[in-house]
């Protein structure tokens, strides 16, 4: 069983192609990777609006979109497709995920995995970031 963090992308972004953990720069996103990286994470992944499961050093544009413009049936197809990545890199059924992002990010997913915990959970970005800076 290893750990696998799930970090939900932000809109703020730099404007060229590079690869996704330089992509994001928002306090949040930037935080969250840090204490992702202490926690010695078997594995790290952003969770892309656009891409849907990121690696760390997959190279990608800049997009403008997000979940929480999307229509309920629009997300959930985007939880399948992270799904479907997930299970081709991860094991559903036996690695512990980490959920370092909000509930529309999160939500789709955690139906079909079977051990996760949600430390973030509803707390407002203040709040996240101050649990984060706490614990790196």
């Amino acid at each position: 069983m290893k750990k696998v963090f799930l970090i939900s992308c932000s809109s703020k972004k730099l404007k060229i192609k590079v690869p996704a953990r330089d992509l994001y720069t928002s306090p949040l996103f930037r935080s969250s990777l840090a204490f992702a990286q202490k926690m010695n994470a078997g594995s790290i992944y952003i969770l892309s609006a656009k891409y849907g499961l990121v690696e760390l050093g997959e190279v990608i544009d800049p997009y403008d979109l997000t979940l929480n413009t999307m229509t309920k049936i629009e997300v959930v197809e985007w939880g399948k497709k992270v799904l479907s990545q997930l299970k081709q890199k991860t094991d559903l059924n036996c690695d512990d995920y980490i959920f370092l992002a909000g509930e529309k990010y999160s939500l789709p997913l955690v139906t079909e995995i079977k051990n996760y915990s949600q430390p973030l959970k509803g707390m407002g970005i203040g709040k996240r970031l101050k649990y984060l800076h706490e614990h790196l």
